[in-house]
């Protein structure tokens, strides 16, 4: 038996290894050096050691897994497309990781009743292309729309430039298929667009992280493919004006499907790559689109470029051409992995403060970046509030030091009614600054919960709460 602090796991034994080849088959099971290192860690590089890797085809496998896992009690990781930026699929326990990415399958896309019905491993991008061809949309798009998978969506309850018009992946899910770390394997939600029988298990698994159960299947809510889209960029010599603007726009009652935003640092490093000149020196870039019918939207648009100029906007591009605004999503998306490769030191936050608290929050980023010698570089979401800061630091800064910024930093998030993230999870990452937001009875209730649906621990121990130590 393994001691993890005060939970304690089973190693993965030659015994454990022939009754997982015997119910899952051969082919489904591996132990081979390369796979263990391919799923050993996650987009934020937060690293595990596991001991097998299972790879789920159908929903029986995973089923069959858990009721292994419970029996032997060796803890499980489950690993969708590992674009994940918080550690969440990270086996720091060891055992077992549950590699779900061969189950992406589109079931069903219903175009009557508005649902799709998919695997977890099928990646967003496929989803929105699949129901796009029958007149759908499905809104949520994380920036890694190209590579992640909605079940890991699900699982950190994704959002994207979208959110502040159509909501979160939350908002989507209307049922689900969840294998529970026992192996017993239940349904939450339903079919249909309201549903109140029973307590809320759909809503409660998505955003747990994988902690709670494996889900195995998505019914997704569908609407109407919106039938034309237009685009603005707003120029800004500093962020306040941006953030000002932002505010201003959505009091004006303006309803943008998205509005994203780069600071100054941020188009110092991806200016070159925008399709026009006009970026270049600029304080503050404001990416701003529309969708619905081409005439309402075309006076939506200019009523949102004259609020931009009001709030002091230098420029104001009007609807580039369809090449000119996939290039500039590409560039938003662009963002991050050029600030990851220029620096030294690399943490990625996604705070959100109220609207009102946006352009405030921005006033203060300077003042911290003298006092903790950090460079903090800031773009996102805009339009809800959703603001990645990507914390950077040289070499030479002393560990230590970076970390009293990072809580500076998330202190002054808190003290403005804001939450240190949004969209990425708490995972490993955040979990040592859960008790700067959550009540400890808060954080006890949950743990409750954890017991209630995994007695064992098995399913991705360690991940939000540190439950070695608080068991």
């Amino acid at each position: 038996m393994k001691d993890k602090g005060r939970l304690t796991y089973s190693a993965i034994t030659p015994e454990i290894l022939t009754a997982l080849r015997d119910a899952l088959g051969d082919e489904a099971v591996s132990t081979h050096p390369e796979k263990l290192t391919e799923c050993a860690e996650d987009a934020s590089r937060t690293r595990g050691a596991p001991e097998a890797v299972v790879t789920a085809r159908r929903e029986e496998h995973v089923v069959r897994l858990m009721e292994l896992a419970h029996r032997y009690r060796f803890p499980v990781t489950p690993r969708g497309m590992g674009t994940g930026l918080a550690g969440g699929a990270s086996p720091i326990h060891g055992g077992v990781v549950l590699n779900l990415s061969a189950m992406n399958r589109i079931l069903t896309v219903d175009p009557v009743n508005l649902i799709a019905v998919v695997e977890p491993g099928v990646v967003t991008a496929d989803l929105k292309r699949a129901v796009k061809a029958q007149g759908l949309y499905y809104p949520p798009d994380p920036a890694s729309v190209d590579t992640c998978s909605i079940g890991g969506n699900a699982a950190t309850n994704a959002g994207g430039p979208s959110c502040v018009k159509y909501g979160v992946t939350r908002d989507y899910v209307l049922g689900l298929h969840v294998v529970l770390p026992t192996g017993t394997l239940i349904r939450t939600g339903v079919l249909t667009r309201k549903g109140v029988v029973g307590y809320d298990l759909t809503r409660l698994i998505v955003g747990s992280e994988g902690t709670l159960g494996v889900i195995t299947k998505l019914i997704l809510k569908l609407i109407p493919h919106p039938p034309a889209v237009t685009t603005l960029v707003a120029l800004f010599s500093n962020m306040t004006q941006a953030m000002n603007a932002v505010t201003g726009i959505l009091i004006a009652g303006l309803v943008p499907s998205a509005i994203e935003f780069l600071d100054h640092r941020c188009l110092d490093l991806v200016g070159d790559l925008l399709p026009f000149e006009e970026a270049h020196g600029a304080g503050s870039f404001l990416l701003i689109e529309a969708d619905g019918h081409p005439d309402v939207i075309a006076r939506e648009i200019e009523r949102m470029g004259m609020v931009c100029l009001e709030h002091g906007a230098r420029e104001v591009l009007m609807a580039p051409d369809t090449a000119k605004r996939d290039r500039m999503w590409a560039v938003r998306r662009e963002v991050s992995l050029r600030i990851e490769h220029s620096a030294a030191v690399y943490i990625p936050e996604d705070v959100v403060v109220p609207l009102g608290e946006i352009a405030g929050f921005i006033q203060c980023i300077p003042e911290m970046e003298a006092r903790f010698d950090l460079k903090i570089y800031c773009f996102g979401h805009a339009g809800d509030g959703n603001i990645h800061l990507n914390i950077t630091a040289c070499r030479e800064c002393r560990p230590e030091r970076v970390e009293e910024g990072v809580r500076a930093v998330l202190a002054e998030v808190l003290r403005r009614g804001g939450t240190i993230s949004g969209e990425h999870g708490v995972g490993v990452a955040k979990q040592r600054y859960l008790p700067m937001e959550l009540h400890p009875e808060s954080i006890r209730l949950q743990m409750r919960l954890k017991r209630a649906f995994d007695p064992h621990f098995v399913l991705n121990p360690g991940k939000i709460f540190p439950w070695d130590e608080a068991l």
